[in-house]
């Protein structure tokens, strides 16, 4: 039993030494739910606007443009300012773009282009909140717990995908195609409540970067000149932009592979969920720093689950077959930013997040497009077989530059963490 108390506070050591990131958690698991609930009604409302891949794909570009066009620059935002107060504006923002939604569907006026502008109006919001967020869990436990941090949020975001897909699909049967982005537009006062409740003595304060001119391209001079962030974001630049585009390439296998509706869609994404939600509790437990050679031998795992997921020929396999590829993909993205997080400075934190941010969400923009499109052109199978196959070279180029070897660079110090740039 005593082991087990062990491992069970191994686990979540971040909530036990912090009581700004218990509040935090609790609030993200409320209000990321609410965000799946609306991202799967999103796909399905689309699909009955238009019965369109490439509209899907439009989307998802729309959606992540402006992280793509504004991501680096909302970095510094994120590190010369209040990072708890962009947050709660930010979940401000969410929720009134849901409630717009809600109220365009419930009266039933809705129309393609005002789905494309509200997509976009929550991709301005999207450049911002995000790297905010990311580089805000340093400050609520610690340089010690981040990992562990990262791994706790990576799980509230993959095991509400479970929830979210669930609900949206038994909400859209039962109530309507409304219910789901009203239940979004409440689940934002979670988040919100949980932040002005922090305790502000107890952060953990990190530098501030000083308003001056050039901190966009002192933070990507930074990156570049940095084997151990550079490496990892071309690899991770490369599996985003081909592979991640779960929110064009799921709806479709749902609607046209199984012929099925919002219920197997919400399935679907339940089972990605599912597994991803497995992945983020089994990196929580884990004790061993990221590597570049995980990070490719995750994107090589990643990518064989998608292809075999691609070609699962009825639904319930389909079904199984999401499990591991939600799995493999959460052990990718954790060591991914776990990685970019111990070898990052304290007052480079919020660019080079917002430049992990603007890869791994913005590559959507470019990548939603091109899925939508081989969709349309050779069918759902084969785009995801396809980003599978891109995934699995990707990790094995990996490994080919750096000869296999883990990331070298030492962790930032008091020292270097003043040093200029």
């Amino acid at each position: 039993m005593s082991r087990l108390t062990d491992e069970v506070r191994k686990t979540f050591a971040s909530m036990h030494v912090s009581r700004n990131f218990r509040l935090f958690f609790a609030g993200q698991l409320i209000s990321v739910t609410g965000t799946w609930v609306n991202w799967t009604a999103g796909a399905v409302l689309v699909l009955r606007l238009t019965d369109s891949g490439i509209a899907l794909g439009i989307e998802a570009a729309l959606l992540f443009l402006p992280v793509l066009l504004f991501g680096v620059w909302a970095g510094s935002i994120a590190d010369r300012f209040d990072k708890r107060r962009i947050l709660v504006w930010s979940n401000a923002g969410y929720a009134v773009l849901a409630a717009v939604q809600f109220a365009l569907v419930a009266t039933d006026v809705v129309e393609i282009w005002m789905v494309f502008v509200i997509a976009f109006l929550t991709g301005l919001i999207l450049a911002i909140e995000p790297p905010t967020r990311q580089s805000f869990y340093v400050e609520l436990v610690g340089e010690e717990h981040i990992t562990n941090a990262v791994s706790l949020n990576s799980a509230v975001f993959t095991g509400t995908r479970v929830l979210g897909g669930a609900i949206a699909g038994t909400m859209i049967d039962t109530f309507g195609l409304w219910s789901p982005f009203l239940l979004d537009a409440v689940s934002y006062v979670g988040v919100i409540v949980a932040l002005l409740a922090m305790r502000i003595g107890e952060l953990h304060p990190q530098r501030k970067a000083q308003r001056e001119p050039g901190l966009v391209r002192a933070g990507l001079r930074y990156v570049w000149s940095s084997q151990s962030l550079r490496v990892p974001l071309v690899v991770m630049a490369l599996v985003y932009l081909f592979t991640f585009n779960f929110s064009v390439l799921i709806p479709l296998q749902a609607h046209r592979t199984y012929e099925g509706s919002g219920m197997e869609l919400g399935w679907l994404y339940a089972a990605l969920g599912l597994g991803a939600f497995l992945g983020a509790i089994a990196m929580a437990n884990r004790q061993t720093q990221p590597t570049l050679r995980r990070l490719a031998g995750f994107s090589v795992a990643f990518g064989v689950f998608l292809a075999v997921a691609g070609w699962a020929p009825t639904f319930v396999l389909g079904l199984i077959a999401m499990v591991p590829v939600g799995y493999a993909s959460m052990l990718f993205a954790i060591t991914a930013n776990s990685t970019l997080q111990r070898f990052t400075r304290a007052d480079m934190r919020g660019r080079v997040m917002a430049l992990y941010t603007t890869i791994f969400l913005g590559s959507s923009a470019i990548g939603g497009p091109i899925a939508g499109w081989v969709a349309e052109s050779w069918g759902a199978p084969e785009a995801l077989a396809a980003s599978g196959g891109v995934a699995v070279a990707a990790g094995l180029l990996a490994l080919r530059a750096r000869g296999a070897a883990p990331a070298t660079a030492d962790p930032p110090t008091a020292d270097t963490a003043a040093r200029p740039v």
